[in-house]
C-alpha cells in the first residue's frame, strides 16, 4: 500500500466505528501560552478534556500536523541521524470524549493493526502501566485483563511511569497509557534475541507504533493529581513509522513518504542516497525532514524570524542548509526547489501548502540566500581567528560566537578546526550555550499558579458582541509570575471583554466588586477561555461583579478593525488575487496589516487604495454579520485565513457581498460611514515575499491629516515660501549639495598642504619610517586622504595620525604591505589591542590600513606613542 492509502484506511476504519473525521489543526498554536507549536495530537482537544468546552462530537477521528522541536519533546538534534525521529511527523489518533473507554480503544487498535493492516501478531508486544506508589498510583489491571483477551500473557509487559504514564507538560491532562510495539528484525535475529527484552530499549527495530491513552487526571502546579469531569480516550499513532512497518522498510526515510523529496534532492546535488550512516545521507535524511516541516508552518502563518516559534523554524531551516553546504557541497540555495514536490505529495490531505506556494517558496529561497552569506562570513570569521591565533586552540567563547551570529554548530567548527589541526575547547562552549540559555528561560519562563475555583459553574459565555457591561461572578483566578512581576488571571461567568484574537488587541476596563474596583489590564485567550488580566484580586472573590469594558478604546479599535478588512479587498483588487493576510495588529490607535506581495507598493498604488477604501467608507455600507456553516460560508466567498483553526459554525462579516467577505471572530462598526477617514501611514518590507502597511482610521486619521498639515505650514514658514515649498526645497538641497562641493575641495586643498608640511618629520627607527601625528581635518575621511597621499610618499612606513573631529577621536593607521608580510603586523589587531582600549572605541579595516573612533579625544597623544613603542 501507498502512504497515502494507509492513511486513509486509518480514516474509513474509525468512521466505520461511528468517529466523524475531522481536519488538523495549525501547525501554529494561537491561543495556548504554554505551547508554541501543535506537537500532540491532543492539543486542538485540550479544552474537551478540561471540561472547558463540550465536544460537538463524541468520537473523532485525525491525522494531525505536529512538531516536536522545543520544550519537552525536543527531537532536533536526532533528526537525520537515526531513521526514525523527525521534526514534523503526522499523528494519527481516534478520540473518544467522555464516550467509550479502554475497552473500545485496546480492541480496535488491535483489530486495525492485525486484521486490517495485517500486521502478524507475533511481532507485536503491548505495555500496560505498572503503577507507582510514589503518587498512589495502582496498576492498570483494567487495561492488563482486556489485553489478554486479544494477545498472549507473556506478550504483555509491564512499564514503569516515564513509559506508561503520559503527560504532555508540567501541567495538564494526564493518565496511565497502553502502548504497542512492533519487532521489525528479520526472523533470523528474532530467534537470536527475544523481542520482548528489546522493547521501550532504544532499538531501531523495536518501536513503539500506537499508544492507548487514558486521560483520566489532571496535573496540577503542585504535581498532585486532580480527576478529570470525565473519562477520555487519547491515542496516536505515528503515520511515518506504521508506512515504514506496512512498506516493510528498515528506515522511515525508505518509504513513500519520504522517497519522493530524496530522489528530488539526488537530481539537485547530482548525489546518490546510500542509506547508510555518512554524513552525506544524514544531509539526505535531514533535508527530506526539515522540508516538510519548514513548508507546513510557514503555510499555516509562521514567518522565521529571530525570536519565538519564528526562531524555531529558522534554526531548523538552517540546520539543513548547513547539512547540505558541508556534507553535499552544495553552496546554492536547495530547499525552495522541493516545496512543490511537498505541496503535490500532501494536496488531497494538507491543500494549504499547493494553495500557497510561490509566497512559500519564496519565503525559504530568501532564509536560504541570506544564511549562506552568513555561513561564508562565518568561515572567513573561523579562518582569521585561526591565523591570528597564538596557540592551536579555538576557545569556547569563540566556537559559541560562530554558533550565535554564524549559525556553525558545534560539530561544523569542530570539523573545520581539526582540518587545520586545531582543538576546541568544548566545555567553554557548552558553559556559554547554557548561559544563553538561562537567559531565555529567565526572559520567558511563565509561573502559573493553579486555578483557584470559586465558583462550581462551568460555564463561560462571551456577550461582547451585543454588550460592553454585564452583571457577572468570578469563576476562577489564579496567579501567574514573569520577569519578576506578579499578575492574577480571573475567568468570569459571562464577560464582555474581547480576548486578543485575530490580530485584535484585548479589552481593558474595570470589573466591580461592589466597592472594591479591579483595573482589567488586558484579556486573552486560552484555549477557549477568556482569560482578564489584573494586577491585584478582589477582597471578595465570591461577591457580585459588573464587568465594565473601556467604551472609547473598544470602539476606536473596532474601527480599525473594520478598516482592516475594506483594506483587505482593495490591496487584492489593485494589486492582485495572490494578496493574502499574512499577520495583523490592530488597536485604538492604529492598524497594522501584513500581506503576501513580491515588491513593493508604489506610491500610485497605495493612492488607489486609499481611494478605494475611502469611498467604501463614504457609500456608509451597512456591516453584515452572519453565523453559516463553515462550508455554506466559503460558498459565500468569503476569506478564510490560512493557519486559523475554524468551528463548523463561523462568523462571517459581509461589507457589500461583491466587495468584502470574510471568516471573523472581531469587533466591528455597524456601518463604515463610523470610519470617517482612512490614511496609510507607511509601507515596508517585512520578510521575503511580505509587506507591511499601517494605516489610522476615524479620529487617528484626522489627528495624523492635522499633523502633517502643521509639520508643512511649519516648513513653508521656514522656508518663506508659503506658495511653491518643493520648489523651495529644491533649491535648497541643491544649493548644499554646491557648497558641499566646494568645502571637499577646500578639505582636500587642506590635506594636500598638511601632507606636504608633514613628509619632511618622518623619523628612522629600526629601519623603518614612522610617521605619527594629531592633526587638524574636518571629518575621517580627511584622515584616510591624508594617509593614502603620504603612504605613497614614504616608502617602508608605518604612520598614524589621530584627531579630534567633532569632540569625538578618530584615528588612522597605515602599514607599508611590505612590513605586513615580513613583521606580521596587521592594522585591525594593533587597532583592536593597542588603540581601542585608549580612546574608549573600536575600529578595523584592512591588513595594512585601518580607522578608529572613540570617546576620549585627550588621549591622542598616548595613541601615536603606542604605536610607536611597536617600532622601538
Amino acid at each position: 500500500m501507498t502512504a497515502s492509502e494507509i492513511r486513509q484506511q486509518f480514516l474509513d476504519f474509525f468512521a466505520s466505528k461511528g468517529h466523524q473525521i475531522v481536519p488538523s489543526a495549525p501547525i501554529v498554536i494561537k491561543n495556548d501560552p504554554t505551547l508554541m507549536f501543535t506537537n500532540a495530537g491532543m492539543n486542538q482537544f485540550k479544552d474537551y478534556f478540561l471540561g472547558n468546552k463540550v465536544a460537538a462530537h463524541k468520537r473523532v477521528a485525525d491525522t494531525q500536523k505536529c512538531l516536536r522541536v522545543s520544550g519537552k519533546h525536543n527531537d532536533l538534534e536526532e533528526v537525520g541521524i537515526d531513521t526514525y525521529h523527525h521534526t514534523m511527523f503526522e499523528m494519527l489518533g481516534n478520540w473518544s470524549f467522555g464516550d467509550y473507554f479502554k475497552k473500545e480503544a485496546i480492541a480496535w487498535s488491535w483489530e486495525l493493526l492485525t486484521e486490517v493492516y495485517k500486521i502478524p501478531v507475533d511481532r507485536l508486544y503491548v505495555t500496560v502501566f505498572e503503577g507507582d506508589a510514589s503518587e498512589n498510583l495502582p496498576k492498570d489491571e483494567e487495561a492488563y485483563g482486556f489485553w489478554k483477551a486479544h494477545i498472549a500473557e507473556d506478550r504483555i509487559l509491564l512499564g514503569n511511569k516515564k513509559d506508561n504514564f503520559w503527560e504532555m507538560g508540567d501541567t495538564g491532562p494526564c493518565g496511565p497509557c497502553s502502548e504497542i510495539h512492533v519487532d521489525c528484525r528479520p526472523d533470523a535475529e528474532r530467534q537470536k534475541i527475544d523481542g520482548r527484552t528489546l522493547v521501550n530499549a532504544d532499538n531501531p527495530q523495536v518501536i513503539e507504533i500506537w499508544n492507548n491513552v487514558f486521560m483520566q487526571f489532571n496535573r496540577q502546579k503542585d504535581k498532585s493529581l486532580v480527576p478529570l469531569p470525565a473519562k477520555h480516550v487519547d491515542t496516536g499513532m505515528g503515520f511515518e513509522r506504521l508506512v515504514r512497518v506496512l512498506q516493510g522498510k528498515s528506515s522511515n526515510y525508505d518509504t513513500d513518504v519520504f522517497s519522493g523529496t530524496i530522489q528530488a534532492t539526488e537530481k539537485l546535488t547530482s548525489r546518490q542516497y546510500k542509506g547508510t550512516d555518512e554524513k552525506s545521507d544524514v544531509a539526505f535524511r535531514v533535508i527530506a525532514d526539515h522540508i516538510r516541516a519548514i513548508s507546513f508552518t510557514i503555510a499555516d502563518g509562521q514567518l522565521p524570524s529571530n525570536t519565538g516559534a519564528g526562531y524555531v523554524i529558522r534554526r531548523i531551516l538552517r540546520r539543513a542548509v548547513r547539512y547540505y553546504f558541508s556534507f553535499l557541497d552544495n553552496k546554492k540555495p536547495l530547499l525552495h526547489e522541493l516545496v512543490p514536490v511537498i505541496a503535490a505529495q500532501f494536496s488531497h490531505v494538507f491543500p494549504e501548502l499547493q494553495q500557497q506556494v510561490d509566497f512559500v517558496k519564496k519565503v525559504i529561497y530568501e532564509e536560504e540566500n541570506n544564511f549562506l552569506r552568513t555561513l561564508e562570513s562565518g568561515i572567513r570569521r573561523i579562518e582569521d581567528f585561526m591565523k591570528s591565533a597564538s596557540s592551536k586552540a579555538i576557545d569556547g567563547s569563540t566556537a559559541f560566537e560562530l554558533y550565535d551570529t554564524y549559525g556553525f554548530p558545534y560539530d561544523l567548527t569542530s570539523l573545520i578546526a581539526a582540518e587545520n589541526k586545531f582543538s576546541v575547547d568544548e566545555e567553554g562552549f557548552q558553559a556559554a550555550m547554557q548561559q544563553q540559555k538561562d537567559r531565555s528561560r529567565a526572559a520567558t519562563e511563565l509561573d502559573m499558579g493553579d486555578w483557584i475555583t470559586v465558583d462550581e459553574t462551568p460555564d463561560s459565555v462571551f456577550i461582547g458582541y451585543e454588550q460592553l457591561e454585564s452583571n457577572t461572578r468570578l469563576l476562577k483566578y489564579r496567579s501567574v509570575k514573569a520577569k519578576g512581576k506578579e499578575q492574577y488571571q480571573l475567568v468570569l461567568g459571562q464577560t464582555p471583554f474581547y480576548a486578543e484574537s485575530g490580530g485584535q488587541v484585548g479589552d481593558t476596563g474595570v470589573l466591580h466588586f461592589g466597592d472594591d474596583i479591579i483595573h482589567i489590564t488586558d484579556t486573552k485567550k486560552e484555549n477557549n477561555l477568556t482569560i482578564h488580566f489584573a494586577d491585584k484580586l478582589p477582597a471578595n472573590p465570591a461577591a457580585p461583579v459588573k464587568a465594565v469594558v473601556a467604551k472609547d478604546k473598544r470602539s476606536n479599535t473596532a474601527r480599525h478593525h473594520s478598516a482592516t478588512h475594506l483594506l483587505h479587498a482593495a490591496l487584492r483588487q489593485v494589486l492582485g488575487t495572490h494578496v493574502a493576510q499574512k499577520g495583523s495588529l490592530v488597536n485604538a490607535e492604529s492598524l497594522r496589516f501584513d500581506f503576501s506581495h513580491f515588491a513593493k507598493v508604489t506610491d500610485e498604488e497605495l493612492a488607489q487604495i486609499e481611494q478605494i477604501v475611502n469611498d467604501k467608507i463614504r457609500e456608509n455600507i451597512p456591516v453584515v454579520i452572519k453565523e453559516l456553516p463553515k462550508e455554506e460560508a466559503l460558498q459565500l466567498g468569503a476569506m478564510a485565513l490560512f493557519g486559523e483553526k475554524y468551528g463548523d459554525v463561523v462568523r462571517v462579516v459581509i461589507m457589500d457581498p461583491a466587495y468584502s467577505v470574510e471568516l471573523c471572530g472581531g469587533t466591528h462598526v455597524g456601518a463604515t460611514g463610523e470610519l470617517g477617514l482612512f490614511k496609510f501611514v507607511s509601507e515596508g518590507a517585512v520578510a521575503a515575499g511580505v509587506r507591511r502597511v499601517e494605516a489610522v482610521t476615524g479620529a487617528q486619521a484626522l489627528q495624523f491629516v492635522n499633523e502633517q498639515l502643521q509639520q508643512l505650514k511649519d516648513i513653508k514658514g521656514a522656508l518663506k515660501s508659503p506658495k511653491e515649498p518643493v520648489k523651495a526645497v529644491e533649491a535648497l538641497i541643491s544649493d548644499k549639495a554646491s557648497l558641499e562641493k566646494q568645502v571637499e575641495a577646500l578639505e582636500l586643498e587642506k590635506v594636500r598642504q598638511l601632507a606636504a608640511s608633514l613628509r619632511s618629520q618622518a623619523q628612522q627607527i629600526n629601519g623603518i619610517n614612522f610617521l605619527g601625528q594629531i592633526v587638524e581635518v574636518g571629518n575621517a575621511e580627511g584622515l584616510r586622504q591624508l594617509s593614502f597621499q603620504l603612504k605613497t610618499e614614504i616608502p617602508d612606513h608605518v604612520l598614524v595620525f589621530a584627531a579630534n573631529i567633532g569632540g569625538k577621536a578618530s584615528v588612522a593607521l597605515t602599514i607599508d604591505e611590505k612590513l605586513v608580510a615580513a613583521k606580521g603586523w596587521e592594522a585591525p589587531k594593533i587597532i583592536k589591542e593597542r588603540i581601542a582600549p585608549l580612546i574608549k572605541g573600536g575600529g578595523g579595516g584592512q591588513k595594512s590600513f585601518a580607522t578608529a573612533g572613540g570617546q576620549e579625544t585627550d588621549k591622542l597623544d598616548q595613541v601615536v606613542a603606542a604605536v610607536k613603542g611597536l617600532l622601538l
